[in-house]
């Protein structure tokens, strides 16, 4: 099982997720079950780096996929469930929490 991703310097006065949730929560223990290897290869099958096309964290992507589809959001209502739910940003991989979208984007 993919462990949830740190790529970033640790921050020194903020609590990682794992910290501030229930990890007995249905998204958490989702997140445990989900092969996220199996798909790291399949979407690598199909997925390139290139032109146009940010080098996301396979987790995040497949990540907000699962979410936006479970809870029927649109793009924009995905983005502001995910920032303000550290039980959306968990289930995506991230291991800090994070106060905007644009922390997506920049990966």
């Amino acid at each position: 099982m993919s462990q949830p991703r740190d790529d970033r310097q640790d921050d020194l006065f903020g609590p990682s997720l794992e910290k501030i949730i229930n990890l007995r929560h249905p998204l958490v223990r989702l997140a445990a079950e989900m092969d996220w290897d199996f798909l790291a290869g399949r979407f690598d099958s199909v997925c390139r780096v290139g032109p146009g096309q940010p080098p996301l964290p396979t987790r995040l992507v497949a990540g907000l996929f699962v979410l936006k589809h479970m809870h029927n959001l649109s793009d924009e209502a995905l983005c502001e469930r995910w920032v303000e739910n550290p039980y959306f940003q968990y289930f995506c991989g991230e291991v800090l929490p994070s106060t905007n979208c644009r922390s997506i984007a920049r990966r």
